[in-house]
């Protein structure tokens, strides 16, 4: 009996290899809400971070929200955020709505998280030392995030195929 060509194994092994999906349709749809959690963590944390550096180098058009002469920090937009999703996930459950309140999800830990220092220690610590805390949990919700996404890699899709009209190799079994 001959034995299998080294190039007969690397071809079969090159079609069953599993790709990130490069398309928003070709992640599977129960997933969609947790990609979207994650990116939108990522991007508000680093964009809370990035505006208020802009209010304490005190750039002009950009400054604090008060209330009656009381700062309002931005925990308080994350916390509001929550429950609003908290209430529209006990109404509507479906793929399409989980989708959007994964992304609502995502901004509002982001918002709570990188003012965790201050929820912990109760004084405004943002910017000193006592601070870091919040930037260490930011970090490690989205390293750990991230590397959940990466390795349940769930909906997954396969190369795609030479034949643009086969679909037997897509990952989510539906067209582009």
């Amino acid at each position: 009996m001959e034995r299998p060509r080294h190039d007969d194994h690397r071809k079969h092994a090159e079609i069953n290899r599993v790709r990130f999906p490069r398309r928003w349709k070709q992640i599977d749809e129960t997933r969609r809400g947790i990609v979207l959690a994650w990116l939108a963590f990522t991007v508000t944390f680093g964009g809370a971070r990035l505006v208020t550096w802009l209010i304490q180098i005190d750039t002009r058009d950009v400054g604090d929200i008060s209330a009656g002469g009381t700062h309002l920090h931005h925990y308080l937009w994350g916390i509001l955020i929550l429950a609003g999703v908290a209430i529209f996930g006990m109404v509507d459950r479906s793929p399409g709505a989980r989708t959007w309140m994964g992304l609502a999800l995502g901004i509002a830990l982001a918002l709570i998280v990188d003012e965790a220092a201050l929820l912990i220690s109760l004084r405004d610590v943002y910017w000193q030392t006592e601070g870091w805390p919040s930037v260490a949990i930011a970090v490690v919700l989205i390293g750990l995030g991230g590397t959940a996404l990466v390795v349940t890699r769930s909906g997954a899709a396969l190369d795609e195929p030479d034949d643009p009209g086969d679909e037997s190799h897509r990952g989510d079994g539906s067209p582009d």
